[in-house]
């Protein structure tokens, strides 16, 4: 009893801050030199496998996730702050894919297991690394690298928190179709139910349980009289178990026996079927003439030590109530979940390895790159290459030293033979990305 709960979200880490251009001065220090700091590297973002969450349906309303990007450096070689990292809970049990490849980036079937889905960007150097002996006062540093960024598919096999059992034509039906997106069939007769359907049911937002809706159990289920032990081996794995009664009296049958039967159906299948946490609901009141009825049959249960919660399923009443019972009954409070010690202990002994071999997205500048001059007009010439772009981003080429040192790679990788080669003269317009320069 399982079924494909799916989401499609975004991850980005973080940026890594700019390194800084700075000089010391201080009273007696004339020529102090470069102190420019280091920028921080960008944030991370993780997936953390947690009990505490069961569906992906939250990330039907959030789907982007961005680490904290990283604090530029200061003078006086101060390190900016590195960006702050981003943990996304998702349920144990969820298979993490890359949406444009499809690869498998982590089966998180663990409580506590987590995985790196984006690694933050490099922090750029500060001026300070760009001193030379004959380039004593460098007015350049770099800026941060941009983080690794993705779209990611979540896929989660979900096993139910609760099941819905009851005799054919109770109305489980009905029930899981208006509490949840689950459209399972619905007739007047008994068996419209072949299959189990499975349902999310939202208690907000941020909250929710998987919903079963069981085929109608009949008298001899546990011995396969129709199929009754195969759908019992559904019930075995539903934390709750949620006994739906018709009490409208149409049919003629007593909803207090038909529980009685059904519990003794469950507990000759597996004795273990028969402890597990149950409620009990009432269906159908909106059909009830008699609401002595009612009354009578709450005492009933009331005597065996058992509650009822009279609905309409059709009609809507008490709906909210019962999804509100059912999550308490769960043993889950709003705004009060937490991981379990072990799965807490887990969690910070995969994060100090992961910490341990993780690296931020760096790629070194190199002395020579690649690209294209292509003449666009007379006397107009343009440079592309991804090389190009990815060292304008990179380098802090509004100041004189850092310009200088973009053109020096460029020449060193034959711009000038390229311009020459496509017919440039003295004088013509050469754009490097959105600058214009003059051709000498």
């Amino acid at each position: 009893m399982d079924f494909i709960d799916t989401a499609r979200i975004y991850v980005k880490g973080g940026r890594g801050g700019n390194g800084v251009v700075s000089f010391r001065r201080e009273k007696f220090v004339p020529r102090g030199g470069p102190d420019g700091g280091d920028g921080g590297n960008g944030g991370n973002v993780f997936l953390r496998a947690t009990t505490s969450k069961n569906t992906l349906v939250e990330f039907n309303f959030k789907k982007r996730f961005i680490a904290g990007n990283g604090r530029h450096g200061e003078g006086g070689k101060r390190h900016g702050k590195d960006g702050e990292d981003l943990i996304v809970d998702v349920p144990v049990g969820t298979v993490v894919k890359d949406a444009e490849t499809g690869e498998i980036i982590a089966d998180l079937d663990e409580p506590g297991k987590v995985v790196c889905v984006a690694r933050g960007g490099k922090g750029g150097r500060g001026n300070a690394h760009f001193a030379t002996p004959t380039r004593r006062a460098p007015r350049m540093a770099e800026k941060g690298e941009e983080g690794e960024k993705r779209w990611l598919i979540l896929e989660l096999k979900v096993l139910a928190d609760v099941g819905l059992v009851g005799y054919p034509n109770v109305g489980k039906s009905t029930i899981i179709s208006r509490l949840s997106s689950a459209k399972p069939k619905i007739a007047p007769y008994p068996f419209t139910t072949l299959t189990p359907n499975l349902g999310v049911v939202r208690v907000d937002e941020k909250h929710s349980f998987v919903m079963a809706d069981i085929p109608g159990l009949i008298d001899g289920a546990h011995r396969g009289v129709g199929l009754g032990n195969r759908f019992l081996k559904h019930v075995e794995r539903c934390r709750l178990i949620l006994h739906v009664l018709d009490v409208s009296g149409i049919e003629g049958r007593d909803p207090f026996e038909d529980y009685l039967r059904i519990r003794e159906e469950l507990e000759l299948y597996h004795e273990d079927l028969a402890k597990k946490d149950e409620m009990i609901v009432g269906n159908k009141i909106d059909l009830v003439q008699d609401e002595d009825k009612l009354k009578e049959l709450k005492e009933r249960f009331s005597k065996i030590g058992r509650d009822i919660i009279f609905i309409s399923a059709v009609r809507g009443d008490n709906l909210k109530e019962l999804v509100l019972r059912i999550w308490r009954k769960l043993g889950r409070s709003i705004g009060e979940e937490s991981m379990e010690s072990a799965e807490r202990e887990r969690f910070e002994e995969e994060m100090r390895k992961l910490r341990k071999r993780l690296k931020p997205v760096h790629k070194e500048i190199p002395n020579r790159i690649r690209f294209d001059v292509v003449k666009i007009d007379d006397g107009v010439f343009e440079v592309r290459g991804e090389e190009v772009e990815y060292l304008m981003e990179r380098m802090d080429i509004d100041h004189i030293d850092g310009m200088e040192y973009f053109l020096d790679i460029l020449e060193r990788s034959g711009l000038s033979k390229l311009l020459e080669e496509k017919g440039a003269k003295p004088g013509d317009i050469v754009y490097l990305g959105d600058r214009e320069f003059e051709y000498r």
